[in-house]
């Protein structure tokens, strides 16, 4: 078979595989991880090869700036205590034990043992997020995992560069030092410049689908900068979504905001799943490339790093959730996490895309390649398939499915930015006037539909609507403003611009609802 004609089949085989996951209420990565697997072994299936760096920057950039874009800069400023004993210490803890166990069981040097760390140590982005989309999870745990699966791959990729660049130059001299000094806040820096550059140029193509093509070329672009600058393309794309999205969120109008949603969000899901359909596919290569007694051994060695990985996650985050729980400086301000949701959150560990990416991009004549390589997809394969088909039923174990106040906070919301329009709708008279007084008040004990309550009859149109754009205008100034005090959180926030998204859309005209090139 053409490359092209595989990957056909596969996407054939992905949408079946994602029918059966989801009638069978498990994460999909997992389901295309273990099918990609079993492909593999069957004698003629499509050999398929990843380049690493183009994977990573294929695979790795839309995903980072789709969820660097919904997280909200608030949310670091607000969890950096827990974000920190994820990304950091959870990383640096992982990286050590699993170097200890390279050396002792495998004879790894000490800075080959530590790349090893280092490619198992971060959770993945790619997984996280695709697992997070199919379970019920309690909102606070959603969005510590979410600024986890941003940021950790900086830091796990800073140490793998410097193990990789000690086996180049065989010692780690000042240079490099620097080197890797400047990788984190370079890569901020340069994701914020990058960010301004951008912004500036949106507003020429804003509303056509060249501008939809130049949000995922900017995407790609950035991580190709960072990586030739010798900073973090992460921390790059992450600083680079989070400003954009605080740049352009006044000034996007809403169908453009609609349309360029529905883009990313189909493009991020084709992605997805790929990325782990393909990922399965690699078996073949690490498996074949290994005499028999030599798999035996690796095999063992990887089953010992599987769980390495997993009891060392689990352990520091119980630990970490006791001592927070104890004491308010480990903390903040937070309310103190119960033991359920930090075991959940310990459990929330699946490896991806990045960890087999790179261990593929080790140098050929780095020592013992094939065995890293080996473990790093075992690791994958086992997080994915153990933990995330395990999930949701410990998440019922648990009794934290559902545990959320999303609902209530959309109804108190509502009403807020109802009584808003209202206020400013108290001196107006005639029949748009009151059409929208009563749609208001309705709004603020049900949840009608505009399309339900329709226009009444012999209503002036353009009155009508110009009120009602008037209206949606007020709500959302004060849907912002409830946004930043703090009022509400970032998951109810989208859901109400969406809202009046597409209510300001339904009310323009016709020629204002379509995004076309001119």
């Amino acid at each position: 078979m053409t490359f092209f004609e595989s990957l056909v089949a596969l996407l054939a085989l992905a949408i079946i595989l994602l029918q059966i996951s989801r009638r069978a209420a498990a994460p999909y990565p997992a389901m295309l991880a273990a099918a990609g697997v079993g492909l593999a072994l069957i004698p003629g299936a499509p050999s398929i090869r990843l380049d690493p760096h183009t994977a990573l920057a294929l695979f790795i950039a839309p995903v980072l700036v789709d969820a660097a874009f919904d997280f909200p800069l608030d949310a670091i400023r607000r969890f950096w205590r827990p974000l920190v004993a994820l990304v950091v210490i959870a990383v640096l803890l992982t990286t050590g034990a699993v170097a200890i166990l390279g050396v002792a069981m495998a004879g790894l040097p000490v800075y080959a043992a530590l790349a090893l760390g280092a490619i198992v140590a971060p959770p993945d982005a790619a997984a996280a997020t695709a697992v997070l989309s199919q379970v019920r999870m309690p909102r606070r745990s959603v969005m510590v995992l979410k600024g986890e699966s941003l940021l950790n791959d900086a830091s796990a990729l800073l140490l793998f560069s410097a193990a990789t660049a000690i086996h180049a130059r065989g010692a780690l001299d000042p240079p490099l030092v620097l080197q890797i000094g400047l990788a984190a806040p370079g890569g901020i820096v340069l994701g914020i410049v990058l960010a301004h550059v951008f912004g500036w140029l949106t507003p020429h193509v804003t509303g056509t689908l060249g501008g939809n093509l130049l949000e995922f070329v900017s995407s790609l672009g950035v991580w190709i900068i960072a990586e030739r600058l010798k900073l973090s393309p992460i921390l790059c794309l992450v600083a680079f979504g989070m400003a954009i999205a605080r740049m352009t969120e006044a000034t996007t109008p809403p169908r453009a905001r609609i349309h360029s949603f529905a883009v990313w969000d189909t493009a991020v899901f084709l992605l997805n799943v790929l990325a782990f359909l393909l990922m399965g596919l690699q078996a073949r290569t690490i498996v074949t490339a290994m005499p028999q007694a030599r798999l035996i051994e690796a095999l063992q060695f990887s089953a010992c790093v599987v769980a390495c990985v997993i009891v060392v996650r689990m352990a520091w985050l119980l630990v970490y959730n006791r001592v927070a729980a104890r004491f308010r400086f480990a903390r903040g301000n937070l309310e103190p996490a119960t033991l359920r949701q930090g075991i959940l959150i310990g459990w929330c560990g699946m490896r991806g895309l990045v960890t087999l990416a790179t261990a593929f991009a080790l140098p050929r004549d780095f020592p013992q390649r094939d065995l890293i390589v080996l473990a790093a997809f075992a690791v994958v394969l086992a997080t994915l398939v153990i933990q995330g088909l395990s999930l949701a039923p410990l998440i019922r174990l648990l009794r934290l499915d559902g545990e959320t106040d999303l609902k209530a906070e959309l109804g108190a919301t509502r009403a807020a930015m109802a009584e808003a329009a209202l206020a400013d709708l108290e001196t107006a008279r005639g029949p748009a006037a009151n059409y929208w007084r009563y749609a208001l008040q309705t709004r603020r004990v049900t949840e009608p539909s505009l399309d339900a309550i329709g226009p009444p009859p012999n209503l002036p149109f353009e009155t009508w609507r110009c009120m009602g754009l008037a209206a949606m205008r007020r709500q959302r100034v004060a849907l912002e403003a409830l946004r930043r005090s703090h009022a509400i959180g970032p998951d109810a926030f989208l859901i109400l611009q969406e809202e009046l998204d597409f209510t300001e859309v339904a009310l323009g005209d016709d020629a204002q609802r379509h995004i076309e090139e001119d």
